[in-house]
């Protein structure tokens, strides 16, 4: 089983990637993880009005309670497939998506009322770009750990 396979898998529907790593109990939490926070923060209806450009209904569609939640288990579920497929055996490896998902869960409560050039982004839009800002920020600060312990080896 392929790292790069188990996290795409992953990024499609937590869970899916810890199934085809033979991981079932495992997957079956985190589709039914999935589930669970989709149906109680309405995460599927905000996704069609935030494509169809109705972030305001988006936003008062949002449970923000439950969704809270989705973007560490979204960001873990991923990590965990691609430890179980092999990866993440370097020191700090989990830390790019660990800050993505607390930059994600920041985006979040912000949503509401961030605007970025006057345009409201909104609970979808404003998270994925939160997601791809930590992702960036947990690689610089993993690259400044590998540095720090590098150094203190030698």
């Amino acid at each position: 089983m392929g790292k790069l396979q188990a996290v795409l898998w992953s990024v499609a529907l937590p869970g899916f990637g810890q199934l085809l790593n033979g991981k079932y109990l495992k997957g079956i939490v985190f589709i039914f993880l999935e589930f669970l926070i989709n149906v109680q923060a309405n995460f599927n209806e905000i996704i069609l009005l935030s494509f169809n450009g109705e972030i305001e209904k988006a936003i008062q569609q949002a449970n923000y309670q439950w969704l809270m939640f989705y973007p560490c288990v979204y960001s873990f579920a991923i990590w965990d497939a691609f430890r179980d497929a092999g990866g993440g055996k370097s020191p700090f490896s989990a830390i790019p998506l660990a800050a993505s998902a607390y930059s994600t869960t920041i985006g979040l409560m912000y949503s509401a009322r961030v605007k970025l050039f006057g345009v409201l982004l909104g609970p979808i839009w404003l998270p994925i770009l939160s997601f791809f800002i930590g992702l960036f920020i947990g690689y610089l600060f993993l690259r400044i750990c590998l540095y720090i312990q590098q150094r203190e080896r030698t």
